[in-house]
């Protein structure tokens, strides 16, 4: 493929992205899918938020530094983040993700009943929770950087990414690029991760909402849909996440902000066989966050690794449901 496919913009947020779960969508444009997509979740979150007829009120008890209280919020409506804004700084800027009664919990998804909060960060003692949304975190904007990666006449389809295994040294997306035998080059790969790499330098909130089934299938197009909805607590929601304009489906969590990574790379794309969907490409990245800055030769040793073919299972429509049940994509 010629270099001139891949442009660099990451910098414009409001970017052409496509989500097909592939599905064929090809009638409507990249530009056209994606505000259609960001029209009907925000359409979603209004409507959701004014079912609110009135304002309860829920006891937070926070547990950990710098003190251990309890807040009045707002059920349905104040979160994780608006919490930490009412004690102390340093929680709104460090931590990734929350424990709600003990359970991860989205930094900017509401509470909903009287809880027990705590605020987990990458320097924690046991830091396994936030490695692992860190993680689920990067599949997750794999799927943004392929859908700004390439020129509109380059048709990308999404298809999934596994649940995170932080010990298999990479993060994974798969899809079908219709590039069948591309091989990038050092330096295509490296205008791949320039695109997750830019995202540090803005404060991009990743939002979480939970929608109907009939939702998420208008947004998606895909017959995908009814089967992940089956594996939530519901059985008929869908949980789709918002970061600037792109919106992609995962049970989630994410981490509270782009601006928490330090390092982003785009380390590899091999070939795969999908029984499904045929042939895909495997995506494959490292991420590390701000607070744990290394040397760059321990980046570079760790993004080697990262190149060789990461051991996820193949996507199939039963490993699809299965990943969805495990909390992957």
């Amino acid at each position: 493929m010629p270099h001139n496919v891949i442009h660099m913009n990451a910098g414009r947020l409001a970017s052409r992205l496509v989500r097909r779960f592939c599905t064929q969508a090809k009638s409507l444009s990249n530009s056209e899918v994606t505000k259609k997509r960001n029209d009907l979740f925000t359409k979603e979150k209004a409507r959701q938020i004014a079912n609110i007829s009135r304002l309860e009120k829920i006891q937070v008890q926070h547990i950990g530094p710098p003190e251990e209280c309890t807040l009045l919020m707002n059920k349905g409506l104040s979160t994780p983040f608006n919490c930490a804004m009412h004690i102390q700084e340093l929680l709104v800027t460090r931590s990734v993700v929350a424990l709600v009664n003990g359970q991860p919990w989205d930094m900017h998804k509401p509470l909903v009943e009287d809880c027990e909060l705590q605020f987990l960060h990458f320097k924690d003692e046991d830091a396994k929770i936030p490695n692992e949304v860190l993680w689920r975190t990067g599949s997750y904007i794999l799927g943004y950087v392929l859908e700004n990666a390439f020129k509109d006449n380059f048709y990308v389809e999404l298809c999934s990414f596994p649940k995170p295994d932080v010990r298999s040294g990479s993060f994974v997306y798969d899809a079908d690029l219709k590039t069948q035998h591309w091989q990038p080059s050092p330096t295509e790969l490296n205008c791949l991760s320039a695109i997750g790499f830019k995202l540090q330098c803005y404060d991009i909130k990743f939002e979480p909402l939970e929608v109907d089934a009939s939702v998420a299938l208008t947004m998606f197009k895909s017959a995908q849909i009814p089967e992940i909805a089956a594996t939530s607590a519901t059985g008929n929601t869908i949980t789709v996440y918002r970061m600037g304009t792109h919106i992609d489906i995962t049970r989630g969590p994410l981490i509270a902000s782009t601006n928490l990574i330090y390092r982003y790379s785009v380390t590899a794309i091999h070939d795969i066989e999908s029984p499904d969907y045929g042939p895909l490409k495997r995506v494959q990245g490292i991420i590390m966050p701000q607070q744990l800055p290394i040397h760059y030769w321990t980046y570079e040793f760790l993004s080697e690794r990262a190149t060789k073919l990461n051991p996820a299972p193949v996507p199939s429509l039963k490993s699809k449901q299965k990943l969805a049940a495990e909390n992957g994509s």
